[in-house]
C-alpha cells in the first residue's frame, strides 16, 4: 500500500478501547479528530491505529495511508504546500495549491492523518472542508489539542493512561520505559512495596503518557525513592505559569518542570537553545546554532547525548538528526525568552541557513548535487523557519537567501513555496544590486515552470537590463536563458535561438561551465530539435551533455539526454533514442524531478511505440500521465510537448487497438509515483 507512515518509536501500551473505537470510527467517518492535552499520546494512538490499518491492506484506502507531520509548521498558509509535498505533488501550475490538491484527490481513496495541528486549526478547518467536498473517497484523521470545528467531524478524546492499581497501564509505560533505561530497574518492580511506590508515581503523574516517560527515563540516575520525593516535592511549589490551567495540562507542566530542575544548568541551556529549530535538525546545525557563553561548541555533542538518555531529544530518521517532542520545545522556549535569549538565538539560526543555503548554490552544479538535494529536503522546515525570521528582521538576507535557494524551487519541485518567499522578500527591498537581480531571476524561472509565461518573459526583460547595468555575465546568461525559455515554449524557438543560442553567449561571454552558459545550452539544443535542425539538436546537446558530466551534475545532464533521444528519435535512431531517455529517466529519479520523469515516460513511450512494443508504450503513457497529474499541468501546455504525447498515443493504438489501449494504459495509471 502506499504511504508514509513514521516508525513507532516505541513499544505501544494499552489503549485497547481507544483502538477500538478509533478503528470503528475510520471505517464509518470521513473526519476524525483526536482530541487531549499535550502529551496524552494522540500522535501514538494514531500511528499505531492507521499502521494496523495499512497491514490489513483494507481496499478502503488503496491510495495509501498519509502521514502530514505539522508540529513545525508556523505559517498557516503553506499547509497546502506541505500537505502536497508529502502526498508526492511537485505542483508546476499558477492555481492555488488547494485546488490542485482537490483536483488531485478527486478519484483517491485515501486516509491522510494531519499531525499536531492544533495550532493551525482555522487553516485545517478550511483545507480539509474543501478536500472532502471534492474527493469522496477521502478520510482525514487529525491529531490537535483542540477539535477543528468542522461539519461532521467525530471526536474522540483521548484521557491519560488509567493509573490505579499494580497492573494499571499507566505503571506497565513507566516500567517498560525504566527498563529502556537501566536494566536494574528490574529489581524495583520485584519487590511488592517498591512496585506500589512506582504505582503511586503513575498516579501522582495524573497516568500522561510523556510525563511517565520522563519519569522512567530519571530512573538511569535517580533510586526510585529519589524520584518519589522529587515529586512530591516538586508539586508542592506554587504553580510555573502565570494563568490557570487545567488540571493535567498543570501535571505536565510540572513533570516537564521537574525533569527541567534536574537536568545540569548546560543541559538546561543547550534545551533552551534546541528550542529554535522547527523540526529535526543535525549536529552541526546545534553547535553553531546553540554554542557560546558557558556552551563551547566542543561541548554540544556530549551534552546533546546527554539530553536523548533523559527522553527530552529524541533521535530522529536515519543519520545523526535529532527532534524534540513539540511540549518539550515549547517548554523549552519559555526558559529561553526567561534567559532573554529568543531574538539572539534566533538570529543564529536563521543565519546558519542562509550560509548552508549559498554553500549549497555554489555546490548544486557539482558531484554532490544529490548529497545537497537529501541534505536541503532534510532542512526543509529549517529553511522555511529561518526564511520567516530573516523577513521580519533582515529583509535584504531573506533576498539573498531566497534567490540562492533557487535550485530548490525549481529543481526539486517547491515552486509555490519558492513564488510566495521570492515575491515576499522582493517587495521589501531596494530594486538595485545583484541580490535583487538574482531574486527576479528565480522568480522568473519559477514563474517559467509553472507555465506564467508572460510573467516569466517579463522578469526575463528586467534582469537582462538589470543584469547589463551590473557587466556580470553571469547575470546576462541567466537572463537569457530565462528570456529563450519564456518565448520557446509557447512556440518561438527562432527568438529563443536568437537570444540563448551560440552567438548570444559568445557575445555575453562568461564561464562556459557556469549554470548561465550551459542552461543556455539547454534551450538551444530545445530550439534546434523544434526547428527541425536534430543534427545541430545532438551536438549542441553531446557538448551540453560531456560539460555536466565533467563537473558531476546530474539535474541538467539528464535534460541532454533527453534532447539527445529527441533528436535521435526525429532521426530514425530508436535503439539509442531509447537508451538516452532511460538514462534520462534514471537521473530524474534520482533528484525526484516529478516534472522530468513525466517528460521522460512520454517520450519512451513514442520511442518503444515507433519500435513496434504498442503495449509498453500504453502502460507508459499511462504512467506518465500519473505523474503529470502529480505535477499538475500537463505537457506545461507546450504544442512539442503535447505532439509527442500524442504521437505516442496514435501508433500505440494502431499497434493494438483501441480496447487493449485502454487496458494498459489503466494499468500504467495505476503504478506507483512514490
Amino acid at each position: 500500500m502506499p504511504g508514509n507512515l513514521p516508525p513507532e518509536s516505541a513499544s505501544f501500551v494499552g489503549r485497547v478501547h481507544e483502538l477500538g473505537l478509533l478503528d470503528a470510527l475510520l471505517r464509518e467517518r470521513r473526519l476524525i479528530t483526536v482530541t487531549g492535552v499535550g502529551g496524552v499520546g494522540k500522535s501514538r494512538l494514531a500511528l499505531h491505529a492507521v499502521r494496523g490499518l495499512a497491514r490489513s491492506r483494507r481496499p478502503a484506502h488503496r491510495d495509501g495511508i498519509w502521514w502530514v507531520e505539522l508540529s513545525p509548521l508556523r505559517d498557516p498558509e503553506l499547509l497546502p504546500a506541505t500537505v502536497a509535498h508529502t502526498l508526492g505533488l511537485a505542483v508546476h501550475s499558477t492555481r492555488s495549491l488547494a485546488e490542485e490538491l482537490c483536483a488531485w484527490m478527486a478519484d483517491k481513496e485515501l486516509l491522510l492523518v494531519l499531525d499536531t495541528c492544533e495550532h493551525l486549526v482555522a487553516a485545517g478547518r478550511h483545507l480539509v472542508g474543501e478536500l472532502l467536498q471534492t474527493a469522496p473517497g477521502l478520510t482525514v484523521l487529525a491529531t490537535t489539542r483542540e477539535p477543528l470545528g468542522s461539519p461532521g467531524e467525530a471526536l474522540l478524546e483521548l484521557r491519560p493512561l488509567p493509573s490505579d492499581g499494580p497492573d494499571s497501564d499507566a505503571l506497565t509505560l513507566f516500567r517498560e520505559r525504566a527498563l529502556t533505561a537501566t536494566p536494574r530497574a528490574a529489581d524495583l518492580f520485584a519487590d511488592p512495596g517498591r512496585t506500589a511506590l512506582a504505582a503511586e508515581v503513575c498516579r501522582r503523574l495524573d497516568g500522561i503518557p510523556l510525563a511517565l516517560e520522563l519519569a522512567g527515563a530519571r530512573l538511569r540516575r535517580w533510586s526510585l525513592e529519589q524520584l518519589a520525593q522529587k515529586l512530591d516535592l516538586r508539586f508542592e511549589l506554587p504553580s510555573d505559569p502565570p494563568t490557570p490551567l487545567l488540571p493535567r495540562h498543570q501535571t505536565l507542566r510540572t513533570a516537564i518542570g521537574w525533569s527541567h530542575e534536574l537536568c545540569a544548568p548546560l543541559e538546561r541551556l543547550l534545551w533552551a537553545r534546541l528550542s529554535v529549530f522547527a523540526g529535526s535538525f543535525d549536529l552541526a546545525a546545534a553547535r553553531a546554532v546553540c554554542a557560546g557563553g558557558p556552551l563551547p561548541a566542543g561541548r554540544v555533542e556530549q551534552v546533546l547525548a546527554s539530553l536523548v538518555t533523559k527522553s527530552v531529544v529524541r533521535r530522529s530518521g536515519p543519520g545523526t538528526r535529532y527532534l524534540m517532542l513539540d511540549t518539550l520545545r515549547e517548554y523549552g522556549h519559555d526558559w529561553l525568552a526567561e534567559l532573554g535569549e529568543v531574538g539572539t538565538v534566533a538570529d543564529r539560526h536563521a543565519h546558519w541557513y542562509a550560509q548552508l543555503a549559498q554553500a549549497a548554490d555554489t555546490g548544486w552544479m557539482g558531484p554532490g548535487q544529490l548529497d545537497w538535494h537529501r541534505r536541503m529536503t532534510a532542512d526543509h522546515m529549517q529553511l522555511r523557519t529561518a526564511l520567516e525570521h530573516l523577513l521580519g528582521t533582515d529583509p535584504a538576507a531573506a533576498l539573498e537567501m531566497a534567490g540562492a535557494l533557487w535550485f530548490f524551487w525549481f529543481c526539486c519541485g517547491h515552486t509555490y513555496e519558492g513564488r510566495t518567499f521570492l515575491e515576499r522578500a522582493l517587495r521589501m527591498a531596494q530594486p538595485t544590486g545583484a541580490a535583487y537581480t538574482h531574486g527576479l531571476w528565480a522568480l522568473g524561472a519559477i514563474c517559467l515552470i509553472q507555465g506564467d509565461l508572460a510573467t516569466a518573459q517579463e522578469r526575463g526583460e528586467q534582469c537582462t537590463a538589470a543584469a547589463a547595468r551590473l557587466a556580470d555575465p553571469e547575470r546576462e546568461l541567466r537572463a537569457a536563458y530565462l528570456l529563450g525559455a519564456a518565448v520557446l515554449m509557447p512556440g518561438d524557438p527562432e527568438r529563443a535561438l536568437r537570444l540563448s543560442g551560440p552567438s548570444a553567449r559568445e557575445a555575453i561571454g562568461g564561464r562556459t561551465s557556469g549554470p548561465g552558459w550551459l542552461l543556455c545550452r539547454l534551450v538551444t539544443s530545445y530550439a534546434l530539435c523544434d526547428l527541425g535542425r536534430f543534427e545541430e539538436a545532438l551536438e549542441e546537446a553531446t557538448g551540453l551533455r560531456e560539460a555536466c558530466a565533467e563537473l558531476g551534475e546530474r539535474w541538467m545532464r539528464a535534460y541532454a539526454d533527453y534532447i539527445l533521444a529527441t533528436a535521435a528519435r526525429a532521426l530514425g535512431r530508436h535503439e539509442p533514442a531509447a537508451g538516452h531517455v532511460r538514462a534520462m529517466l534514471s537521473g530524474k529519479r534520482l533528484l525526484g524531478d516529478r516534472f522530468g520523469i513525466a517528460l521522460g515516460l512520454d517520450l519512451l513511450a513514442a520511442t518503444v511505440a515507433e519500435q513496434g512494443d504498442g503495449e509498453l508504450a500504453a502502460r507508459l503513457l499511462g504512467n506518465a500521465h500519473a505523474w503529470w497529474r502529480t505535477v499538475g499541468r500537463p505537457q506545461m501546455g507546450s504544442p512539442s510537448l503535447t505532439a509527442v504525447r500524442d504521437a505516442g498515443e496514435q501508433r500505440a493504438r494502431a499497434t493494438i487497438g483501441d480496447a487493449a489501449y485502454e487496458h494498459a494504459f489503466r494499468g500504467g495509471a495505476e503504478a506507483t509515483t512514490g
